[in-house]
């Protein structure tokens, strides 16, 4: 099989690769480009361990195919920290113990991040809402929801 050549933007840096026509954008982020943030949970889009953003909207990226971002942008958990200075959201998780075994952790803090730049003050059920393509095993959602909750209200004092 013939491989394609992309070229995106992955979390603000122009990337490029080659990838097979049917690899998935999870399997690319991974395996060609090292960025294993993105977990393969279930494979099929129902666990939301691989959540990225394409173009500003939450996907799954085992839903997606890598031949499919040329020309546009991705952003992975990889991109939410600037530096050593972690994200709001990655410091309340921290804080409410809003995490255990880290599978979910990623694609809960993409999806997060997500719902708050598109809705900085969301009620708790919105948050549940959003966040219900997330799967987590470990630690039950109440402790993610007030993760969510605190982080909004400190990135709207600013």
């Amino acid at each position: 099989m013939s491989q394609v050549h992309v070229t995106t933007k992955i979390n603000g840096d122009t990337t490029e690769y080659l990838c097979e026509a049917d690899e998935t954008l999870l399997d690319v982020l991974r395996n060609r480009l090292g960025l294993t943030g993105a977990k393969e949970g279930c494979g099929t889009g129902d666990c939301g361990a691989c959540s990225v953003t394409l173009d500003g909207r939450l996907v799954c990226s085992c839903l997606v195919l890598g031949a499919e971002v040329n020309g546009r942008e991705v952003r992975t958990i990889e991109g939410m920290a600037h530096g050593e200075t972690l994200h709001p959201l990655q410091r309340k998780f921290i804080e409410h113990a809003a995490l255990q075994c880290g599978i979910c952790t990623p694609g809960f803090l993409v999806a997060a991040k997500a719902l708050l730049e598109k809705n900085p003050d969301p009620t708790e059920t919105e948050i549940r809402y959003w966040l219900a393509g997330n799967l987590c095993r470990c630690t039950g959602y109440d402790k993610i929801v007030r993760a969510v909750q605190d982080a909004a209200a400190e990135m709207r004092k600013g």
